[in-house]
C-alpha cells in the first residue's frame, strides 16, 4: 500500500487529478449553500450560529468583552476591498521590482478576477443582510455570498500558495499556509459574529474563494511549466 501511494505520488497527473476533484467538490458546496440560500424563510442551521454568537435573550448584545467587539471589526477588515486592494497593489509591485513578471501577472489576475466573480455571484442571488441580530458593521450590498470571506480566501490563499512555493523547507512553507488559511478564517468567523452575514453566505464565500484560488493556480502552473519546456527547447 505504502509503495502504491509513493507511486500514486510521483505522477504528474496526480495532483492535478487531486486539485480537480477539490474545486468540483467546492463548487457543488457552493451550489448547495446557494439553494439553501434562495429558500424564503432561514435556514435552523444559519440561525442557530448566528444565535450562539450573541448572549441568550439578547440578540443585540454579541458574545464577549467590548475589546472582542471592536478586534472582530479590525479583523473583518482584512476581507475588506480596500485592504485587499493595498495588499495585492503591495505585492504586484514587489513581485514586479524583483523581476518575477509571471507571479505579479498570477497575483494580479487571480485576485482581480476573483472580485469581479463575487460581484458577479452576488447578483445571482438577492439574499437580505441576517434580520435576526442587529449589524455591529456598515453593510451595503447584498448578502449571498460573503464578499469578504472570498475575498480573503482568494487573496491570502493565492499569496500563501506563491510564498509557500518560494519558502526554503517544509516548516516554512506549512507555516505560510497556516497563516493564509487562519486568515482567511478569521475573516469569515468575524462576519457573522458582528451579525452582517448568515453562516451559509460565509461557507459559500470560502467555497467559491478556495475553488477561483485553486483554479488560478493550476492555470499558472500549466502556463509556466509550457513556458519552461519551451525555453528548454529553445
Amino acid at each position: 500500500m505504502i509503495a502504491l501511494r509513493q507511486v500514486f505520488r510521483r505522477l504528474p497527473e496526480f495532483p492535478v487529478l487531486i486539485a480537480g476533484l477539490l474545486i468540483a467538490a467546492a463548487c457543488w458546496s457552493f451550489i448547495e449553500l446557494a439553494e439553501l440560500a434562495s429558500e424564503t424563510e432561514a435556514h435552523a442551521f444559519d440561525t442557530s450560529i448566528l444565535l450562539a454568537f450573541r448572549e441568550a435573550g439578547d440578540p443585540d448584545n454579541p458574545l464577549g468583552p467590548a475589546w472582542l467587539e471592536e478586534a472582530m471589526r479590525d479583523l473583518t477588515s482584512l476581507g475588506s476591498t480596500v485592504v485587499v486592494v493595498l495588499i495585492t497593489a503591495a505585492a504586484v509591485l514587489y513581485l514586479g521590482l524583483i523581476r518575477r513578471w509571471a507571479e505579479s501577472l498570477f497575483v494580479l489576475v487571480a485576485v482581480g478576477g476573483g472580485q469581479i466573480l463575487s460581484s458577479l455571484l452576488k447578483l445571482g442571488i438577492d439574499r437580505p443582510r441576517p434580520d435576526l441580530v442587529s449589524h455591529l458593521a456598515e453593510v451595503h450590498t447584498m448578502s449571498f455570498p460573503s464578499g469578504h470571506a472570498m475575498l480573503s480566501a482568494v487573496t491570502y490563499l493565492t499569496l500563501g500558495s506563491l510564498l509557500a512555493r518560494l519558502a526554503p523547507g517544509r516548516a516554512a512553507k506549512i507555516y505560510v499556509l497556516a497563516m493564509a488559511v487562519l486568515a482567511t478564517l478569521l475573516v469569515g468567523t468575524s462576519r457573522v459574529y458582528l451579525g452582517v452575514h448568515w453562516p451559509s453566505d460565509v461557507l459559500a464565500g470560502w467555497c467559491a474563494g478556495f475553488a477561483w484560488a485553486l483554479a488560478c493556480r493550476l492555470a499558472a502552473r500549466g502556463v509556466l511549466g509550457r513556458g519552461r519546456e519551451s525555453r528548454r527547447a529553445a
